[in-house]
């Protein structure tokens, strides 16, 4: 059981029949700083905080009070315990009028302070009332702002503790802590205040106040102390030395605790952590758990933070998951970071299904050490663009290759001689293939056929391309996926697919990177149904060195995203030209680079400041999806699409509308579901309606219904008509909308589901049944891209003559240099095609990603290598020219599109101006008198 200080959650205040007024008069402000009063740890910041010297230090808001001690014995039958003092806060007119006190003094910026204070209500008051904690930030430049710190409802009989957290990151000119909430003519009384300096946010300076460093935040955490500061999540938790008989005993400790008795998934143990953990600091959880009864076996264990805003607003954070077994204690471990200041914070394990016992040894909560920045990858030695197949050309018949399963293998000739396109464009210039091939038969699996161990031919960190021919023998019954996969230590491992519907050759393309030490590593060709004859030629696996191919793409940027600019000088002697120096400095390329952010995103200063400056589009993860806006049927939530809009429309930032629908049933509200045709039907109309017309115009453009490709949920529920219907309604609705169709594995080779030629079908198709497609959005959650294979995808979608966006893209890997390579390839092949008019990071910042070593900057705000590369780029992106008039009186230079600086300094004057670089074919021609 929680167990809490002694502030009075029990004690009872009598009615008051009298008062009687303090004769001390109100204090000034005291002077001078308080020695180290900010540092020390558990110290109390305010002066008289338990009101043993009357008012003094502290100011009445527009209000008269006094304070009852203990020398005055019982008030108006009042209960007193002996020393203790409270000061009663009277004739106050507004809600907001109470005590406050100055602490300019005695905080720092840096810091994280707890707030308890043991407050009641008297007089008139019915029912409850609540208290609140305030702070006043004064500045001399700006407008007084206020910053909730935490209520409490109180009703008139009875203290209670009124806790909460606060920080600045900023210092005002002034800071007043206050206390006020009741309604007019309600007294508030105030039995005692204390702020305490927590620990210090990152970098802070200075000796006092000391960091939790390596201390565990958790309380009792191994139960040395029974359940004490443990509590049961909606159920019942109990305190063990053994379970079955004794076949569980702790790992580590002599105890451990279990959460039983649970009738809903979310039951489990928790810890409130209210106080004990500092926003924009990451932390990391390591607990020991496993499961028991039920009858089952394995579990889902979850760590997850419930977390309440001062407002009231709640949220969850998915710290950690893993499959616990009734068998060993197993180790759940994640990271989480608090973007706001919460005034609650719960630590909770949840997950198995009911009747399942979630047990727990211990539980460590401690501030996560920075990973060590990475090394770039040895590539030493390494011989791009040579094959590391064995025989594959098959001069030696299959020497070097076995059957994978019960399959024959045998070598014929027929096949193309040419290299697969999109290996040509790696290799460059190489021998042709031989013609012979290799046929599989009577394969009575899927995962038969052709097959090598390369374990010791696969260096770490190095990405891969994959080429070959592939083709089926008849008696298939429709279309046939052929695989290139890996085996990796027995984790399949995606090498490229394609689909295989008539009895001609097929490029097979596609990538991988190892990056842990695997013990065995064998890639094999499958696919085909059982009894089709699979034939594979030209099987190829090159390392691919994709630095190589970006000095062409550099040159393909350059035709493409600048443009020529004459500038044109009048007014100036031909003798000065020679004198005269220019200088053009590009301070924005307009060319759409944008990021994925979240409400609470926003809550971090550090995170708006590298958004800001770095991105001039914008997505939103959620908060615009339907299962977010209106989770259950007509209970909706804008509330935080508006706050993103908002901070997006105050910086001047593009926005794209991420998505009015979503086609995948795992992602469909239960509600939607459980809907029959006509009544889902008028639920999308009122999705359409209520969501296009609140933000119309205000959303360039809209995925409209997102991964067709991957989903159908409201095409087999309201026939295939639905899809068209939802575009057309959408630009009836909101005609200054772009519309996009959305989806993900288009341009990675593989997923035959999402293939270009797949993806040109859906497009055409909904256009010829009217729907007003404006565009093509690709998502881009790929893994070791490879130029060829991504700029492959572009060509064949470009003829559609539709824009083209990235809209989701993100990379990972474990290495940042190698994480920097991905994002390189993946930005340099899109500024390098012509169709391509946007790309959309999925995030940034770590522990905000939907993948994992995906991030730009680490989560306590240090960019890492591959944020370092993106920035390169950003800057390379941007046209800079100096020199002097020409003979002509011209100065010619080409750059970016965007806006510049032009700086022009004459033997007599410095001119200055600005000019926007659009679009265009021609040269740009801009007179400029002097």
């Amino acid at each position: 059981m929680k167990r809490f200080s002694a502030c009075c959650f029990t004690s009872r205040i009598s009615e008051f029949h009298s008062h009687r007024k303090h004769n001390q008069s109100q204090s000034q402000i005291m002077a001078g700083n308080i020695s180290d009063s900010s540092g020390s740890k558990g110290a109390n910041i305010l002066l008289n905080h338990d009101f043993s010297r009357g008012l003094n230090s502290w100011h009445l808001n527009s209000c008269t009070g006094y304070v009852i001690s203990a020398e005055s014995g019982a008030q108006g039958g009042l209960s007193m315990e002996l020393g203790a003092n409270y000061a009663v806060i009277t004739d106050r007119k507004e809600c907001w009028q109470g005590l406050e006190q100055d602490i300019t003094d005695r905080i720092s910026t840096g810091y994280t302070y707890t707030v308890l204070a043991c407050v009641g209500v008297s007089s008139v008051s019915q029912g409850s009332s609540d208290v609140l904690a305030t702070l006043k930030l004064e500045y001399q430049d700006s407008a007084t702002s206020y910053l909730f710190i935490g209520r409490t409802s109180v009703n008139k009989d009875s203290w209670e503790k009124l806790e909460g957290t606060f920080s600045l990151s900023t210092m005002p000119d002034r800071v007043v802590f206050y206390l006020e909430g009741p309604a007019p003519g309600v007294d508030l009384l105030i039995r005692s205040v204390e702020i305490n300096c927590s620990t210090p946010n990152n970098n802070t300076k200075g000796t006092s106040c000391v960091s939790a460093g390596d201390e565990n935040i958790i309380i009792n955490p191994q139960f040395d102390d029974g359940l004490n500061n443990w509590s049961g999540r909606g159920c019942k938790i109990v305190l063990h030395d053994s379970m079955n008989d004794g076949k569980i005993v702790p790992k580590s400790g002599k105890f451990f605790a279990s959460a039983t008795e649970r009738t809903q998934n979310w039951n489990g143990i928790q810890q409130d952590i209210t106080g004990r953990v500092q926003r924009k600091l990451a932390y990391e959880v390591t607990a020991l758990v496993r499961i028991f009864g039920n009858n089952v076996s394995t579990a889902d264990v979850r760590a997850t933070l419930w977390v309440q805003a001062p407002d009231l607003k709640e949220q969850y954070i998915g710290i950690a998951n893993l499959q616990a077994t009734d068998k060993d204690w197993v180790t759940l471990q994640g990271k989480f970071l608090l973007n706001g200041s919460p005034s609650k914070v719960v630590l909770y394990l949840e997950g198995p299904p009911p009747g399942t016992d979630i047990l727990l040894n211990n539980l460590v909560l401690k501030h996560a050490a920075k990973t060590p920045p990475s090394t770039p990858p040895d590539v030493k030695n390494v011989t791009f663009g040579v094959n590391i197949i064995q025989n594959s050309n098959l001069a030696d018949g299959t020497d070097g290759w076995f059957p994978l399963g019960n399959c024959t293998l045998s070598v014929k000739s027929g096949s193309p001689h040419i290299i697969p396109p999109m290996a040509r464009d790696s290799l460059g210039p190489h021998e042709l293939l031989n013609g012979r091939y290799i046929l599989v038969t009577n394969r009575t699996q899927t995962w038969m056929g052709p097959a090598q161990i390369i374990t010791d031919k696969v260096k770490l960190f190095l990405t891969y391309q994959v080429s070959a021919w592939v083709r089926i023998g008849s008696g298939s019954s429709g279309p046939q996926n052929v695989n290139v996969a890996l085996g990796v230590d027995n984790q399949w491992v995606n090498g490229g697919q394609t689909e295989v519907s008539d009895d001609t050759w097929h490029e097979i393309g596609g990538s991988f990177r190892i990056e842990k030490q695997p013990s065995k590593v064998m890639i094999y060709v499958q696919g085909p149904a059982s009894g089709v004859d699979l034939m594979v030629a030209g099987l190829q696996i090159f390392p691919v060195d994709r630095h190589a191919r970006f000095r062409y793409l550099k040159i393909q940027t350059d035709k493409i995203r600048k443009r020529d600019v004459v500038l044109k000088f009048s007014g100036l002697d031909s003798g000065s030209y020679a004198n005269t120096s220019v200088q053009v400095r590009q301070t924005q390329n307009v060319f759409p680079i944008g990021t994925c952010i979240s409400r609470s995103n926003i809550d971090n200063e550090d995170f708006v400041d590298f958004m800001v400056k770095h991105f001039n589009w914008v997505v939103f993860g959620n908060e615009l999806k339907w299962y977010w806006t209106e989770p259950q049927q007509g209970n909706f939530n804008y509330k935080d699409a508006d706050d993103l809009l908002s901070l997006c429309q105050k910086h001047n930032i593009q926005t794209r509308g991420h998505c009015i629908f979503w086609d995948v049933e795992g992602v469909v509200q239960q509600w939607i579901k459980s809907l029959n045709k006509n009544d889902l039907m008028t639920a999308v109309q009122n999705r359409l309606n209520g969501l296009m017309t609140r933000y119309k115009g205000k959303f360039n453009h809209y995925d409209v219904n997102n991964e067709m490709l991957h989903g159908s949920f409201f095409q087999d529920r309201l026939g295939k008509d639905i899809r068209a219907n939802m575009f057309k309604t959408a630009n009836q609705l909101d005609p200054s909308a772009t519309l996009f169709v959305n989806d993900y594995h288009v341009e990675d080779g593989c997923d035959t589901r999402s293939c270009p030629d797949k993806y040109i079908h859906h497009i055409l198709d909904l256009q010829e049944q009217g729907a007003p497609v404006g565009g093509i959005g690709i998502q881009g959650h790929i893994d070791s891209p490879i130029g060829p294979i991504v700029s492959s995808s572009l060509d064949k979608l470009g003829i559609l003559g539709l824009p083209i966006w990235f809209t989701e893209l993100d990379v990972s890997s474990i290495n940042e240099y190698v994480r920097a390579d991905d994002l390189e390839v993946m930005l340099r092949e899109a500024m390098a095609h012509p169709a391509v008019e946007g790309i959309m990071l999925w995030g940034f910042w770590e522990l905000f990603m939907s993948r994992d070593n995906a991030h730009l900057v680490n989560a306590e705000g240090d960019i890492n290598e591959a944020g370092k590369r993106f920035l390169a780029l950003k800057q390379e992106w941007l046209s800079h020219s100096r020199g002097h008039v020409d003979e002509q009186g011209q100065y010619n230079f080409r750059g970016f599109h965007g806006t510049y600086n032009l700086q022009v300094v004459t033997p007599s004057k410095k001119i200055s101006k600005t000019f926007v670089l659009d679009k265009g074919d021609t040269p740009l021609v801009l007179s400029i008198d002097l």
